[in-house]
């Protein structure tokens, strides 16, 4: 996922498109959200995974004023 999509992203994104942003793998990212072990927080609200842009954002270095350690 290119920055300017990681930056475009809503304050919470589903575990797909963290999944997409991490590139992990659908099977992959929902086992490790169901064993606590996804590498960035996981909110678990009803039946569904969300997971708070900002913290992606903070594991892929990427920075809302410019200067990214991910590149396009």
């Amino acid at each position: 996922m290119a920055r300017e999509e990681l930056l475009a992203l809503p304050v919470a994104v589903d575990l797909d498109t963290a999944n997409k942003a991490l590139t992990i793998g659908r099977s992959t990212g929902y086992a490790l959200a169901k064993r606590g072990e996804y590498p960035v927080t996981v909110l678990k609200l009803g039946n569904a995974y969300r997971v708070v842009t900002a913290d992606l954002h903070r594991l892929l270095g990427v920075t809302v004023g410019g200067g990214a350690g991910l590149a396009a």
